[in-house]
């Protein structure tokens, strides 16, 4: 089918925040070696954590079921290296807190090789059968949320789908992830797509990619299989183009209701690369043991896009490429909506995008003084969802948080940062509503 760019399809109000994706958009993926102890949080997906199935002392063969999932909102776990688990017990984690997991020494001699599975048959297979496999192989969100897949594939009673959307939009300023994998991985995208359409129903599908990935573009449309209902549409640069429902509105024109999901839009959301590992990973029965990453910022030496074992520590990949000696700050993901850590012995997990580095030079820029709120409307405008940034911080500060939620929406926001990034007084917007959004939950479930 022919590409096509939308040029005035988009959705309305967002931002636009350097690219800066340059220093990586044309490095190929390389793998990067194990380290020398892996660290496995049992948490690595929205849901119920997994649970072990191995012991302490236990031989694990890479790709071996390590843990098991504890519900249908739950994936379970596979071993990123042939080794040895020497202990399971707390392990660090992106949160900050300590959480159950393994430690996992690999083998010196560990090799790449994974065992063969049970195959799950594209052709044949039924949207249950389809659904399981994804589940089985461990399969979350690898954009960055970290939602199951097999969840959001399973369509509820009453409910359709008709269009089937493939999120290789990657708007976050810095990251190339998606990039390398739509160039890299075009065969696995395709048959990813097979899969997702048969366990969905989809009528068609909608590769969607921002503008300036327009190699990537013309390479997955020049791959569609002959009678493949798939479609590659361009759309304009700007952020957050990515976010499901900013994409929706983009690629259908349809908005997705306020508190509502995509498919109350007749309509499912994949990011690519999960597209691309549903389809390497199935047709084997494998589990997801490894993620394609972008490293990179003004504080690394060797930048570029890695396929790196799950459960890698952070202090390894940074010391394997190499940072410079005044290194400030250190973000899970891109800058505008990835967490900053604190501390270097988190390890990568699936949700893991990118890892962006950044000296004391921009620090420095970043750390300017915080002013009162000036009423300028700038955030108003920013805002994709159509929220009050301004008012919704003034309640935040003041810990009204019954009004944030019933009378400004604020669960609807989904923390892109647009507000946080345009406001002239430095006001950590986004750090608010956060913060104010984690409050509400606790307060929901202790009720």
């Amino acid at each position: 089918m022919a590409l096509s760019l939308f040029s005035n399809k988009t959705f309305k109000h967002g931002v636009h925040p350097p690219e800066t994706k340059d220093a990586t958009s044309k490095m190929p993926i390389r793998r990067f070696p194990f380290a020398p102890v892996m660290i496995i949080p049992l948490a690595q997906h929205i849901g119920a954590p997994s649970v072990p199935v191995v012991k302490e002392g236990q031989e694990v063969t890479r790709g071996q079921l390590i843990a098991k999932a504890t519900g249908f909102v739950s994936v379970p776990m596979h071993a990123p290296a042939s080794g040895i688990i020497r202990k399971i017990g707390n392990v660090p984690h992106m949160s900050g807190k300590m959480v159950p997991g393994f430690y996992l020494e690999p083998f010196p001699s560990s090799g790449q090789e994974v065992n063969e599975g049970t195959p799950v048959n594209p052709e044949t297979a039924t949207p249950d059968e389809i659904i399981a496999g994804i589940q089985n192989a461990g399969i979350v969100g690898l954009g960055g949320a970290a939602f199951p897949t097999h969840v959001k594939l399973k369509v509820p009673e009453g409910k359709t789908i008709d269009t089937l959307i493939i999120n290789g939009v990657e708007c976050e300023p810095y990251l190339t992830t998606d990039h390398r994998v739509m160039l890299e991985q075009g065969p696995d995208i395709m048959m990813g797509i097979k899969y997702l359409m048969r366990a969905t129903g989809a009528e068609k599908t909608i590769i969607g990619i921002e503008a300036n990935k327009p190699d990537a573009a013309e390479y997955l449309n020049s791959i569609i299989p002959a009678g493949m209902p798939v479609s590659v549409k361009l759309i304009p640069v700007k952020y957050p183009q990515g976010a499901e429902k900013m994409l929706i509105t983009a690629l259908l024109g349809r908005e997705v209701p306020s508190g509502g999901l995509p498919i109350d839009a007749h309509a499912v959301v994949v990011n690519v690369a999960t597209t691309a590992e549903i389809g390497r990973l199935l047709p084997h029965g494998r589990g997801i043991q490894e993620r394609v990453i972008t490293i990179t910022g003004p504080g690394v030496k060797k930048k570029g896009n890695y396929l790196i074992p799950i459960g890698t520590p952070m202090r390894f990949v940074l010391e394997t490429v190499g940072v410079e000696d005044n290194i400030s700050e250190v973000f899970l993901g891109g800058p505008m909506m990835g967490p900053s850590i604190s501390n270097l012995d988190i390890p990568i997990v699936k949700g893991t995008s990118g890892v962006v580095v950044f000296t004391d030079n921009e620090a420095k820029k970043r750390k300017e003084k915080i002013y009162p709120c000036i009423k300028c409307g700038a955030c108003v405008d920013a805002c994709p969802i159509f929220l009050n940034p301004s008012k919704l911080g003034i309640l935040a500060k003041a810990e009204e948080y019954d009004t944030m939620v019933g009378q400004y929406h604020l669960m609807d926001c989904f923390e892109c940062g647009s507000c946080t990034y345009v406001c002239p007084s430095n006001i950590p917007l986004v750090q608010y509503f956060r913060m104010s959004k984690g409050i509400v939950r606790k307060r929901s479930v202790k009720n």
